[in-house]
């Protein structure tokens, strides 16, 4: 069976290359990330000539001007075919477009005859034709993104169902789609949290500590637990947020920031790649970032339930606690970050040789991804 055709961001090979830029040997980031060698080397070679990864902006100059002067002479040939009807009467000239748009655009023979190209589909009919046309194109783009929306759970938005139409060859902008949607009266699940005035303190008394300890789990992205830990920037503290599942204690969100707020740990939820659907619990520290109307809203969207520590108890959020000293130990201590840029590259690299690599002895020396995998196939 052939497997699926891997696509990568252009922010995933800026962060790959800044990693080889850093001092990381080709070998290993090919073997952490699972890349070829090749596709390596050719975004190391694509970023170094233009700082981008598009084929056109690295094309060889002559190679460039070998394609501009074959559109130079199509434009020429146009010309030159249809160049005796320029003194011809108005119906002349539509005739030799309608003749001749097999070959040439209506936009560019309309401007060497002087014509509106509406007046030419006005005159020809094609205006009720291009307009059909146009709504049943709509009607199918409708359905590929209700099929997109029903399969991803209905919590696709416009950036994401455009990077679905995308894989599936089709261009459409995020203004388009969105218009659509309003249109199927179809809206993604996932809303951003606003902030209200908060009518009582961040830290309820009324919130218990519902997961009690109780941290082995046996079911995949049921409990997350999460805290925050600090980070010496420059001369400033900044922070990180991890999300981490109970299941497999693999890290499926996290953040970095400069202010230790709410909108760390939301952009820390925006990093979980899993659906959100799936969990059951939240259980952090009584920190004011955790429990705030703001983050009580992203609960409520996803029906999490939440769980508090007892007030100035770390054993009661010792996984969460205990990741941090990992953090600490094999990354933080002894490293010098001059910019948050450099925190957050060497962090997502640490992320992921974490979930993919390290083996964790309470999973019997397995990565959280093995251990998960080798759940699934002893299902299967």
């Amino acid at each position: 069976m052939s497997s699926k055709r891997r696509t990568f961001s252009t922010e995933f090979k800026k962060q790959v290359v800044a990693l080889y830029e850093n001092g990381k040997s080709r070998q290993d980031i090919a073997r952490e990330y699972e890349l070829t060698a090749s596709a390596l080397d050719r975004w190391i070679t694509q970023f170094k000539q233009s700082g981008s990864f598009k084929e056109k902006d690295n094309r060889p100059s002559v190679e460039q001007e070998l394609i501009d002067l074959r559109k130079r002479n199509k434009q020429l040939e146009m010309e030159v075919d249809i160049f005796k009807a320029s003194r011809a009467d108005h119906g002349t000239k539509i005739d030799v477009i309608q003749e001749n748009r097999h070959k040439y655009s209506v936009l560019a023979m309309c401007k060497v005859l002087k014509i509106a190209r509406s007046t030419f589909y006005h005159d020809t009919g094609m205006a009720i034709q291009k307009e059909q046309e146009k709504l049943a194109e709509e009607q199918k783009l409708k359905d590929e993104i209700v099929v997109i929306f029903e399969e991803n759970r209905k919590v696709y938005g416009t950036r994401k169902i455009k990077d679905a139409l995308k894989k599936a060859d089709l261009t459409v902008s995020r203004r388009r789609i969105g218009r659509l949607m309003d249109e199927l009266g179809i809206q993604s699940k996932y809303t951003k949290p606003s902030y209200k005035p908060m009518s009582t303190p961040p830290n309820e008394e009324s919130v218990r500590n519902v997961l009690n300890r109780a941290f082995n789990v046996d079911k995949e992205m049921s409990v997350l637990v999460s805290d925050l830990t600090y980070v010496r920037v420059g001369g400033n503290w900044n922070y990180i947020c991890f999300l981490i599942d109970l299941y497999n204690r693999e890290i499926v969100g996290y953040s970095v920031g400069e202010q230790k707020d709410a909108a760390l740990v939301q952009r820390a939820f925006k990093s979980v790649r899993y659906p959100l659907q799936n969990v059951k619990m939240f259980h952090t520290d009584r920190g004011s970032e955790f429990k705030n109307v703001g983050i009580d809203e992203l609960l409520s969207t996803f029906k999490i339930k939440r769980s508090l520590s007892q007030k100035g108890n770390p054993y009661d959020n010792a996984v969460a606690e205990a990741t941090f000293k990992i953090l600490k130990t094999e990354l933080i201590n002894g490293s010098h970050y001059p910019t948050l840029e450099q925190l957050s590259l060497e962090l997502f690299d640490y992320v992921n040789w974490y979930n993919n690599i390290r083996s964790h002895s309470k999973l019997g020396y397995l990565s959280p991804v093995a251990y998960k995998n080798l759940a699934l196939n002893k299902v299967v």
